[in-house]
């Protein structure tokens, strides 16, 4: 008869294997420790008030400033973006007609990194002798320095070809993170004006905001007010294009006066952060920084990747911590929401030149500024509309419902722009 195993041998066996797991677990934290060790120095080096070169700040920061480095990199096209710096009036011709008699006609790039910032603002030929200052903004973090040394006003106030054409850094640390603290923090007035007439409070802004706010201090549409240039977000009626419309209509301000029907007409600039905010990730809490500029982690350290790029490349790091579908449906899901957005987006654009043709129709048949003032004013509601989706980074996916709907306006306004032109010109015609 065999005897019972002896529980003696039991216990000795388990307190081995605790033994053996605590000591891995030892060592796998020494390994780690040490990786965390050589990513970061023990005693970080101080960093200037207003030090503007991010390589100063890599001493300390190694893995975020060899991934920002990589944003010079051409990592190609998405479906309708990416960093190839190709000539949009080249590939989209309906731009030519759409932004007739204004700057963007001339020259209007596809945008590419950060690294390239002030190369691109220097050498585009939207940029003359007689172009504000204001135009260099957010280009550099040279702006902060001169800001605090000529005040907001005169910084605006000054040429171009004076201060921002001799800037050499592009958007970098100083932008975005406090050099003491290293914590995350807005210093661009514009923003800073535009969240106060809000009445919101960015100093009790929690840390997944600022992963926001310190992109929305530029990814937004503003304008420079006449007197003075002074930057400005027009947010203060809200932050949708229904809301922006109103805020120019109230302080009657245009950028240009369309060469072909005569219509004012205002520019609108990558409302980024306008349309994400109508998205579901903005009311999820998702923040900028999480999909653009996700985590990542080296040994027991999580850091993030500041290779600020399309999720598109980034599919894993970006979408798939939240959305636990492969690879191939996720970009599935983001082509088919652009194509959408896109196809109803060319039919604005179509009814928006057909309004201009029937305007310039008007007007050569002898149509006056009154009798075309309600169809210039409609044009103007359509060009809005259909610019603020074009001009936004995500083809729509920021927030796809939002999108089409503002699309779907604009091809109403246009289309009612049309008809009036064509009404008349129906009544000149038939009293000749």
């Amino acid at each position: 008869m065999e005897k019972p195993f002896n529980k003696k041998y039991i216990l000795i066996f388990i307190l081995v294997a605790i033994i053996t797991s605590a000591i891995t677990l030892l060592l796998v934290n020494i390994f780690e420790k040490k990786q965390e060790a050589a990513l970061y120095p023990s005693v970080l080096k101080p960093v200037g008030e207003l030090e503007t070169d991010p390589k100063v700040w890599g001493e300390n920061f190694p893995f975020e400033y060899d991934t920002y480095l990589k944003t010079q990199e051409n990592y190609g096209s998405t479906f309708y973006g990416g960093t190839d710096n190709y000539e949009k009036i080249d590939k989209y011709p309906n731009l030519v007609t759409l932004f007739a008699g204004f700057s963007f006609a001339k020259d209007y790039r596809l945008r590419r990194g950060h690294y390239w910032s002030i190369y691109d603002v220097q050498h585009t030929k939207r940029v003359t002798e007689k172009t504000a200052n204001t135009c260099i903004s957010c280009k550099s973090p040279q702006v902060l320095v001169d800001i605090q040394k000529m005040g907001t006003e005169n910084f605006y106030k000054a040429m171009f070809k004076d201060v921002g054409a001799h800037y050499n850094q592009s958007i970098a640390c100083l932008d975005c993170h406090n050099p003491r603290t290293m914590e995350l923090r807005v210093m661009r007035p514009a923003f800073l004006d535009a969240m106060k007439r809000r009445g919101i409070d960015i100093s009790k802004a929690i840390r997944q905001d600022m992963r926001t706010y310190v992109c929305a201090q530029c990814h937004v549409t503003y304008y420079f007010k006449p007197e003075g240039n002074y930057l400005t977000f027009p947010w203060d009626r809200g932050l949708s294009v229904d809301s922006i419309e109103a805020y120019y209509n109230d302080v009657n301000f245009n950028d240009w006066i369309h060469e072909i029907s005569k219509a004012p007409l205002v520019k609108i600039r990558h409302p980024d952060y306008e349309t994400w905010s109508t998205g579901i990730h903005a009311k999820s809490g998702v923040s900028c920084a999480d999909c653009h500029m996700p985590y990542e982690r080296i040994g027991s350290v999580k850091v993030t990747n500041h290779w600020i790029k399309s999720p598109l490349k980034n599919l894993n790091t970006s979408c798939q911590t939240c959305h636990r579908w492969s690879e191939e449906e996720l970009s599935s899901r983001v082509k088919n929401i652009q194509d959408k957005t896109f196809e109803t987006m060319v039919k604005s654009e179509t009814a928006i030149i057909d309004a201009i043709n029937a305007i310039k129709k008007a007007i050569d048949a002898g149509a006056t500024d009154e009798q075309l003032k309600i169809a210039r004013h409609l044009q103007r509601r359509a060009q809005i509309r259909w610019d603020f989706v074009n001009a936004e980074n995500s083809m729509g996916f920021h927030s796809p419902q939002e999108s089409v709907r503002i699309l779907a306006d604009a091809i109403d306004y246009a289309r009612q722009s049309q008809i009036e032109a064509e009404g008349l010109l129906k009544n000149i015609s038939s009293k000749k």
